[in-house]
């Protein structure tokens, strides 16, 4: 065996761990939005549930009531192709109704209020932040995509080309101000 055979073994063992090693390094990324995907998902199904049953408690005004009920329920229920816009629907259907503080307050003061006030502030305020683990974590796996050796081998397999999640999640800013 020549040396100038064992040098190109050599060279050949590690371009093929470093292809090994790029590989392993996308899937985890594949791994990590599937994994803020459904923190988000649940963050998603935690704000709509809360509006549905604040919605439905009697304590807001019938008007705003529907309005509320039927944007959290648009959201429950939205196919995958129109998640975005409905979720977008829900924050500002909830921006519309809570845009005064003196509707929290009313909110607040209800029997079983000031829990109900706590919680949709809680879920309002972490939706913005899902959504930026979410699409951060889409943005680094893209960035890994589009190097030409992971498309000139294949690296990424059959995985779907990560998509981000755009949507309205600006809070109301009287449950805002509430929070801080």
């Amino acid at each position: 065996m020549t040396p100038t055979l064992i040098w190109i073994l050599v060279a050949l063992v590690a371009i093929g761990l470093y292809l090994s090693w790029t590989a392993g390094r996308l899937d985890r990324l594949h791994a990590r939005i599937d994994a803020t995907r459904a923190g988000l998902d649940a963050q998603l199904l935690r704000r709509a549930s809360v509006a549905q049953e604040l919605a439905t408690s009697g304590v807001l005004d019938p008007a705003a009531s529907i309005v509320l009920y039927e944007a959290a329920h648009a959201a429950r229920q939205a196919e995958e192709e129109q998640r975005e816009v409905a979720e977008s629907e829900l924050s500002q259907a909830l921006r519309a109704v809570f845009a005064e503080p003196a509707q929290v307050e009313a909110v607040r003061v209800a029997p079983g209020g000031e829990a109900a006030a706590h919680e949709l502030t809680e879920a309002v305020r972490r939706v913005p932040m899902a959504r930026r683990f979410h699409n951060d974590a889409v943005g680094a796996a893209r960035r890994l995509r589009q190097h030409r050796k992971v498309r000139w081998f294949r690296l990424a397999g059959h995985a779907p080309f990560p998509m981000a999640f755009e949507m309205d999640d600006e809070p109301p800013a009287a449950l805002v101000d509430r929070a801080a």
